[in-house]
């Protein structure tokens, strides 16, 4: 539900779904309006609300109600991305994965720590040079900076602690 969605939104429209329902057997009881309703406010609710029936559906039809813990199988559903597989292998199953969003995209590059044009790229090189006992951590720590930081317009430069190691080329045109 986080896509194209800030996350206080996000959290909200999820606690409000998880008291109705708690499990993909009490989500596919909904109906695809009554799921709309519940998560209006996200936005692109009737996408949103027609994958999550799609993969509840999927979850208890091919996977007998479980989420799988394997990358190939979680992007096996239509759906579930590159993103969401590592982010659901590394926090529901405690593996170590990269999870690229934006942020770690956007800041990752101004840091110099990479030059890569897309997210799959900057996961496969996080994954060269990173190791691999700060894969999970990477996106926590550069999903918060990016929200209130290393903002995709307009950084706060001067509130950035790291900014003595940023390699961004024209610091000047940012605060």
């Amino acid at each position: 539900m986080s896509l194209r969605s800030r996350d206080p939104n996000t959290f909200k429209v999820c606690a409000k779904l998880f008291k109705v329902a708690k499990s993909p057997q009490d989500i596919i009881k909904l109906s695809q309006d009554n799921l709309e309703s519940l998560i209006h406010s996200i936005g692109f609710y009737k996408n949103k609300a027609e994958t999550i029936l799609h993969v509840c559906k999927t979850l208890l039809t091919k996977f007998h109600g479980q989420v799988p813990n394997n990358f190939d199988d979680l992007i096996s559903i239509k759906g579930i991305g590159s993103k969401t597989a590592n982010l659901v292998l590394s926090k529901a199953f405690d593996m170590p994965t990269i999870c690229v969003d934006v942020h770690v995209h956007r800041i990752s590059n101004r840091l110099g720590i990479i030059k890569t044009k897309n997210v799959l790229e900057t996961e496969l090189t996080l994954q060269k040079i990173l190791p691999k006992k700060y894969w999970s951590k990477w996106n926590n720590l550069l999903v918060i900076w990016g929200q209130n930081i290393c903002t995709p317009i307009s950084p706060f430069c001067s509130k950035c602690a790291i900014k003595p190691y940023c390699k961004q080329v024209d610091v000047k045109k940012f605060r």
